[in-house]
């Protein structure tokens, strides 16, 4: 799942990012230039770049992460902020940052340098039990949840404004539901979507993830080894967390989620809202030539629109 950019509120005026993807030649520029003692370690790209950041590896144990605009480049003092200390609080690795480089040979932003980690995305594939998956899952944003929130960064344009109100995207999400027209159930569409506006929070802040992914989790022996890209990371409520419940999750795998993580109604509900908000405008953005997309965020809110 990718962080792209939303309108309405404090995102209204947002343009969308300005992408620029680079190669492995312009990456081997810039450690030389900047981290020389890593100048002779082969460059090379991964399978799965990412939307926000490409990935590249660097020799066999560290990897280089490059924002792909802006907006993006944004999280990335933010990670090398926290990530250390959020670690020791967290039952699976996430990542560690060793060194952060400025910008240079016509690459604009600041960049990272972290320690490899082994492991597979997260998929059917990969996982060896759903259920026990999702129980391990919940219980590590449970324990991100209760790290030190103090000082942490608050919902913004570093993370697309996760962990704030849903209201933030609620003229987005009904123009994505009148762009759908009868390709969606309006009626039950907007009945979900109204439950979570009307569930606010109210919560002390704490740490979540902000883009809880299959993407983001590493499978090793079948079990999830690590928790990655932390770019939308930050203090707040953090129902965003819980959108995997109905974009991966389901039956047995969902309601143990849900216990395992003590969600209560309101998190559920505005959790819900969430993944709906997502399914809808990735859906109404890909009717013009993308019907892979648009089949998976239309089975997504089949999900949502599942009775609990």
């Amino acid at each position: 799942m990718t962080s792209d950019p939303e309108d309405d509120a404090g995102a209204a005026a947002i343009p969308l990012p300005d992408r620029r993807l680079v190669d492995a030649s312009l990456v081997r520029r810039l450690v030389a230039a900047q981290f020389p003692q890593w100048a002779g370690l082969p460059v090379r790209p991964v399978a799965v770049s990412g939307w926000d950041n490409q990935t590249f590896r660097l020799g066999d144990h560290m990897s280089v992460r490059l924002p792909t605009a802006a907006e993006y480049a944004l999280a990335v003092q933010k990670e090398h902020r926290w990530l250390r200390r959020l670690a020791p609080h967290l039952p699976v690795p996430v990542p560690a940052p060793l060194a952060m480089g400025a910008p240079g040979e016509g690459f604009r932003f600041h960049w990272s340098v972290y320690e490899w980690i082994d492991g597979d995305p997260m998929s059917a594939g990969t996982v060896a039990d759903l259920t026990g998956f999702a129980v391990d899952l919940a219980a590590f944003l449970v324990a991100l949840r209760h790290a030190d929130p103090a000082g942490g960064p608050g919902p913004g344009l570093h993370n697309w404004f996760r962990g704030g109100p849903l209201q933030v995207y609620d003229g987005q999400t009904r123009r994505a539901v009148e762009t759908l027209g009868d390709l969606v159930p309006r009626d039950d569409v907007t009945a979900v979507w109204q439950e979570a506006l009307r569930a606010r929070w109210d919560g002390a802040p704490v740490w979540f993830h902000g883009d809880i992914a299959p993407g983001n989790l590493l499978v090793r022996d079948g079990a999830l080894a690590a928790v990655i890209d932390f770019g939308t990371c930050g203090v707040g409520d953090p129902a965003c967390d819980t959108a995997i419940a109905w974009t991966v999750l389901s039956g047995a795998s969902r309601t143990a989620f849900r216990g395992a993580l003590g969600a209560d109604d309101g998190t559920w509900a505005r959790g819900r809202g969430w993944a709906l908000w997502k399914a809808l405008i990735v859906y109404a953005g890909a009717l013009d030539g993308d019907p892979a997309t648009a089949a998976e965020a239309r089975r997504v809110i089949g999900e949502v629109l599942t009775p609990l």
